[in-house]
């Protein structure tokens, strides 16, 4: 019998989501840095093997909206709460329990559940042995299961409890398909890690990144990409004394463009100011959101 079906992942900002798709895909899909809020669009990431096909969204962490982006990333979750055949809910080991349990409930999910407890690794066996016991008790999961996204630890049995809970279907993919997003679409995201890595304070959060130019030839890629920021300060910082800023964000994302399409880079960056683009339905669209 083969197995499809949809795995959402849901939970709180820095809970370690981007990372655990990016364990459960074996590809770096989802952009990951410490601050919250990196993730802001539904990623999908398909793995295929002989008896299953497994669909992964990850999704935004799940904040009170202040702006119209805000919103939508909320949305995003929304259309995963509804779609999801299994639901991953991925807390972080040494956050608090009732606050976990509380934004759990409130999701209201239909789909069997996995709760999958991560960091695990970074707190003393007797605690780890405790918390599985509490979400035990919790009673909603079908299974909690204990790993180390970053270390790649429990990721095998956290994929047959996810393949266990699929129900019957045929692939929705064709079985060499990774993702349902654009190469563009990555390319900006990576980019966009880079500020979230690089800059610290509101900068980031304050930042969106468009791809205006993606010509392939034989041996090079030729990209060209505008950072938006709200404002000329803003703009400043990124370019940073001499140009240095914008060249070291540029530096870094063109190693990691390269390696996710094999081929060499030209990168172009450039910084546009768009006041209030965040609240803007119109910039917001244009931008992806």
């Amino acid at each position: 019998m083969h197995k499809a079906g949809f795995v959402n992942i849901f939970g709180k900002p820095n809970a370690g989501k981007s990372t655990l798709l990016n364990a459960l895909i074996g590809e770096k899909l989802a952009i990951t840095s410490h601050k919250v809020q990196t993730t802001r669009h539904r990623i999908t990431g398909i793995v295929t093997e002989p008896g299953y096909q497994i669909i992964f969204s990850d999704t935004p962490g799940i904040i009170d909206p202040k702006y119209k982006l805000h919103e939508k990333m909320m949305g995003a979750v929304r259309s995963a709460l509804e779609d999801a055949d299994v639901a991953l809910l991925i807390a972080d080991a040494r956050t608090d329990f009732e606050e976990n349990v509380a934004l759990f409930d409130s999701l209201k999910l239909k789909a069997p559940i996995l709760l999958v407890l991560n960091k695990i690794d970074l707190l003393p066996p007797t605690e780890q042995a405790l918390l599985q016991e509490k979400w035990t008790a919790w009673g909603k999961a079908k299974k909690v299961v204990a790993i180390s996204a970053l270390k790649q630890e429990g990721i095998k049995a956290l994929m047959e409890g996810i393949v266990a809970l699929l129900p019957a279907g045929e692939a929705f993919y064709p079985e060499d398909t990774l993702t349902d997003r654009s190469t563009r679409f990555f390319v900006a995201e990576l980019i966009r890690e880079k500020i979230f890595q690089l800059y610290s304070e509101e900068i980031p959060y304050h930042t969106a990144v468009v791809v205006t130019e993606f010509k392939e030839k034989n041996t090079l890629t030729k990209i060209a990409a505008e950072i938006i920021v709200t404002r000329e300060t803003q703009k400043g910082i990124i370019v940073g004394e001499h140009g240095k800023g914008i060249k070291e964000i540029g530096s870094k994302a063109r190693v990691d463009i390269e390696q996710f399409i094999s081929q060499k880079v030209f990168l172009e960056l450039h910084v546009r100011v768009r006041g209030k683009w965040r609240d803007s339905d119109l910039y917001l669209k244009e931008y992806g959101y």
